[in-house]
């Protein structure tokens, strides 16, 4: 059995992708997902702040993620939860299993929208026992919100990330006493908005350039040794609750064997219609890069329908021009660009910056530029690029 479009992956950006496919006329769209419902992370995060760019009003995220999936439910794209994909080739066959026994199945097509996992605290090198009461951040919000669980009375959190800062306030909600976020930067990784209304209204304080040496307890963690950079000294916190928000990472296990990968972003490399190098293979969201606001995983989404619809219609992948960084940028998206049509770039500083020019070249002319008036590593940059006719080497660097 061949179908035409599938789609791994039901949180923002693979909705998003299943309702353009459909509009772009994509009549066959099978929509796989693991989760028993479809949202992805959204329906865990209760708290406000999505939509600003997509609908113009501020929602919830169970707010945001129902909106999609009415449309979706309603657009005729074949939708299987409870659905576990084992296994990519890169023929386009997909493997998956579900309540109803294994199958494979024939793709023209593939949208990758798997989503992306928290590092552990392997990945970290955690010192000390492994007792209870250590959570990943995004687990801990999905017992609280989705399961009513409560989780300690005392709480440090390791991370300065986004879910670690909104779990902070949302755990003194609970009536938890949050004592320290430690982050072991000499900044917050976390966006502005998060740090001033999760942490400074709630006067919770945070450590930079801290580490956590130790984790104490054996049956159940006790407290943490915390290690001062500055300072030079060490000290004991004492909690029952320890939060990891250590960093997320792209969900790629199914395809980084086959799939060309950018070591920055942590996702494979595109063009600017999000197709991978493996042609008929494109990705979105937080597979591709790990976003700070939905609304552009949602948008990214769209882009890949676009391309994989595009391929449908017999689009054949074209070598294009490689877009490459320089100076105080980190990384960006797409590292290709193969069309005349506009796109946009998406980047990252290394670090902070106050009052510089982002500029794009195509060989030695300067195509695009735009003025920033500060930039941090943990907020995406965008900067939009009208249609080039022809295209030469593109370098993206600021000055």
């Amino acid at each position: 059995m061949t179908r035409d479009l599938i789609i791994i992956g039901g949180g923002p950006a693979g909705l998003a992708a299943a309702i353009e496919a459909r509009k772009l006329g994509v009549k066959d769209v099978l929509l796989l997902e693991r989760a028993a419902e479809l949202g992805g992370i959204l329906p865990q995060c209760i708290h406000m702040g999505f939509g600003l760019k997509e609908f113009n009003e501020e929602l919830s995220g169970p707010e945001y993620a129902w909106r999609f999936i009415e449309e979706v439910k309603k657009s005729g794209v074949e939708i299987r939860t409870g659905t576990m994909v084992s296994k990519v080739s890169p023929d386009k066959k997909v493997t998956f299993s579900s309540k109803d026994g294994y199958e494979t199945v024939q793709a023209r097509s593939v949208i990758l929208a798997m989503g992306c996992r928290e590092r552990t605290a392997g990945m970290i090198g955690l010192m000390g026992e492994r007792p209870a009461g250590i959570y990943h951040a995004g687990a801990a919000q999905g017992l609280m919100n989705l399961e009513g669980k409560r989780l300690g009375t005392r709480a440090v959190i390791y991370g300065s990330g986004d879910i670690g800062l909104i779990m902070a306030r949302r755990l003194v909600w609970e009536g938890v006493q949050v004592e320290a976020v430690i982050e072991v930067l000499p900044r917050s990784s976390g966006l502005r908005r998060n740090i001033h209304q999760c942490l400074h209204d709630y006067d919770i304080p945070l450590y930079l350039r801290s580490r956590i040496t130790k984790v104490i307890g054996r049956e159940h963690i006790e407290g943490v040794e915390v290690y001062h950079e500055e300072s030079g000294e060490t000290r004991v916190i004492a909690c029952d609750l320890l939060l990891l928000s250590v960093g997320l990472i792209p969900e790629n296990d199914l395809v980084k064997y086959f799939l060309p990968m950018d070591e920055r972003t942590g996702g494979p490399l595109v063009n600017e219609y999000r197709e991978a190098r493996t042609e008929g293979f494109f990705v979105c969201g937080n597979t591709l890069h790990v976003h700070d606001i939905v609304d552009y995983v949602s948008e990214e989404g769209r882009w890949a329908a676009r391309g994989a619809a595009s391929h449908l219609q017999g689009a054949k992948r074209q070598a294009g021009a490689s877009v490459t960084v320089e100076g105080n940028i980190h990384s960006c998206i797409p590292q290709e660009v193969c069309g005349s049509e506009p796109f946009s770039l998406f980047f990252r500083v290394k670090e902070p910056l106050e009052k510089g020019t982002v500029r794009l070249y195509n060989g030695t002319k300067v195509v695009v530029e735009k003025r920033l008036s500060f930039a941090i590593p943990s907020e995406m940059e965008r900067i939009d690029v009208p249609g080039l006719e022809e295209r030469d080497h593109l370098r993206l660097e600021i000055v």
